[in-house]
């Protein structure tokens, strides 16, 4: 994992400007950081900076700038499939100098140009100068794992892959994006993506899946490649589950290549646990579990880890939460945000941010999670109210239906998710995605009066929301946040659920065999047998990877209070001081009030962090 940056356009820039770039390059690189400068046929300035963190390859002739012939790469991610692309363009006579992805992600440009997309299996951010045609050449990975910011200028365009870097390399004070802001607090992380733009004016995201060209002062952006639901009618359930077997270990296989120690981050349910297991039971791992532990026994999994780490045999590392550390947790949330440049989304992405911490301080440098198993598997609990209305038809139905009540509807917090017929009543609810979004906005001096959009990709409601999830929802903001938690750490995360021929297998799955017997996941689940361990596999509770609030900050401290409440921060002019004392009060937070209440404490550290006058 890497850090780029750079800037192609007419504006010069001192060679002062470029190191201290470099220098704040650093934490996704500390292993290298170089850059070149050069200039196109049309006399523009092309600045590459890179900085190297070496998980393949640890040899310094694999530091970029990385020149082949006409071709210059700064390239940030890993390409899982590089020795198979590798041994296809030895066949075809190509001579290969180091043993990195680098190289073999370059070759395969110069190979077949902007089609060379379409080989990858990983995760990337890259910036190409092609000489020969003139042109820059952008991409970023199917899903988005890797950042890559764009920001235009009067003189031409930056990119990077954090905001920071493009701060710095341009000199420019960028101001903060008021309407993001809001939403952010208003609506939560789900909104995020649901419009362009980040939390400062001017700068955007290339898209997942998407390329970018520069030629001739033209700018063209195309998108590459979309996951749709194309369902096989005639696939059985036990085709299903064996080729679902076989796509995962083979992805677990391809990514646990490294030239470094492996980590993985262990909750108690299926996903991460089934990562750890392959890669344990199916090529002999030796690795490294770490864990969040939280004594509030709605985010409790101890249980499920301690069966997982006994079943496995492996190393582990248990992190607990402490509200008695709350000034030091306001601390580090400070620098965390500082370091994100953005409020930090979620109670999640901060806990893992400790996981990070610890797994750096055990000199690990990668990382694996079971990002968006939920995504293409199923998981969450309206998942199985919309499989309820996506097979009403059905003769499972009213088994299904049964399965439910016995064994789901016990764990259902969310009183509007207790009705199994309530896509039947109205297919277009979606209030509990900005949940608890109407009382929420009695926090508020203004009011919005934004309306629920979602994309439709197919007419199936239940992978319809999957769909929605897995493009704007949920798995972007993860990615962007276990990106940002990484690299504050100098740790690469990897995502093995988010591999592309498991994705596009997924959805071809028929929708009625996602969820059976009460167990969501279904597939996944039966895949995973004799190498899960069973009290893991079998568990039917969702409890997700979390914490409360009051794990973790200490809301009836004084000191605390004094921090939060103080009434000359900008905060108030957005939130009624108020309504916020009100929830310092309650000894018990609901669920949504308890992320309302960490948007808040976030928000305000930024808003001061930025000097919001």
């Amino acid at each position: 994992m890497c850090g780029i940056a750079g800037y192609w356009g007419s504006k010069g820039h001192s060679i002062e400007t470029i190191k201290k770039t470099l220098e704040i390059m650093k934490n996704r690189g500390p292993d290298n950081q170089s850059f070149d400068i050069l200039k196109t046929k049309d006399k523009k300035h092309l600045y590459l900076l890179h900085s190297r963190l070496s998980i393949i390859d640890l040899d310094e002739r694999a530091n970029q700038p990385f020149k082949i012939d006409d071709f210059t790469i700064i390239f940030n991610g890993e390409i899982y499939n590089y020795i198979e692309l590798k041994e296809e363009l030895i066949k075809k006579g190509a001579k290969f100098k180091t043993n990195s992805d680098t190289e073999v992600l370059l070759m395969y440009y110069k190979y077949y140009g902007t089609d060379c997309l379409k080989y990858f299996d990983g995760m990337w951010s890259f910036v190409i100068w092609d000489s020969k045609k003139n042109i820059v050449f952008m991409s970023r990975d199917r899903f988005g794992e890797k950042p890559l910011y764009l920001m235009k200028s009067n003189f031409g365009m930056y990119f990077s892959s954090e905001i920071k870097f493009l701060k710095c390399l341009s000199g420019e004070n960028l101001n903060l994006n008021e309407d993001k802001i809001y939403r952010n607090l208003l609506l939560g992380y789900k909104s995020l993506y649901k419009k362009k733009g980040t939390f400062f004016e001017k700068v955007y995201e290339l898209n997942a899946a998407e390329y970018l060209i520069i030629k001739d002062d033209y700018i063209k952006i195309k998108s590459y490649w979309e996951p749709k639901f194309n369902p096989s009618i005639s696939l059985s359930e036990q085709e299903s589950i064996e080729e679902t077997s076989k796509l995962l270990i083979e992805s677990v296989r391809k990514q646990i290549r490294s030239d470094v120690p492996l980590a993985f981050t262990l909750s108690g349910g299926i996903d991460s646990s089934s990562l750890a297991s392959i890669a344990v039971k199916k090529f002999n791992c030796n690795i490294k579990t770490f864990s969040i532990i939280d004594e509030d026994e709605r985010y409790n999994e101890e249980k499920n880890i301690n069966k997982t780490v006994n079943d496995l045999g492996c190393k582990h590392e248990p992190f607990r939460v402490n509200f008695k550390d709350s000034l030091l947790n306001l601390e580090k949330l400070e620098k965390l945000i500082d370091y994100h440049e953005k409020p930090i989304s979620t109670l999640t992405s901060f806990v893992q941010s400790f996981l990070m911490q610890k797994i750096h301080e055990h000199g690990y440098k990668v990382s694996f999670s079971g990002t968006s198993a939920d995504e293409l598997f199923t998981g969450y609990y309206d998942h199985f109210l919309l499989h309820l209305f996506t097979i009403s038809e059905d003769k499972e139905y009213q088994k299904a239906l049964d399965d439910w009540k016995k064994y789901i509807y016990q764990y259902i917090r969310n009183p509007v998710l207790k009705d199994p017929y309530l896509y039947n009543k109205n297919k277009h609810f979606r209030d509990h995605i900005y949940d608890g979004n109407e009382e929420i906005k009695n926090f508020f001096y203004k009011q919005s009066k934004e309306i629920f959009t979602e994309k439709k990709y197919t007419d199936d409601l239940l992978r319809n929301r999957m769909l929605n999830e897995l493009r704007t929802e949920a798995t972007p903001i993860i990615l962007c946040e276990s990106d940002l938690n990484g690299m504050f750490y100098s740790i690469e995360n990897r995502a093995p659920f988010l591999d592309r021929k498991l994705v596009e297998f997924a959805y071809t799955i028929p929708s009625k065999h996602l969820i059976k017997d009460g167990y969501a996941k279904n597939i996944l689940r039966s895949s995973l047998k004799n190498i899960l361990n069973e009290n893991v596999r079998l568990d039917r509770q969702k409890r997700g990877f979390n914490v409360s609030i009051n794990s973790i900050i200490d809301l009836k401290n004084k000191k605390v209070k004094d921090i939060l409440l103080n009434s000359t921060s900008d905060i108030f002019k957005i939130i009624k001081k108020n309504e916020i004392e009100k929830l310092f009060l309650q000894d018990f937070i609901p669920n949504h009030l308890s992320k309302f209440l960490f948007s808040f404490i976030n928000t305000k550290i930024f808003l001061e962090k930025n000097n919001v006058k």
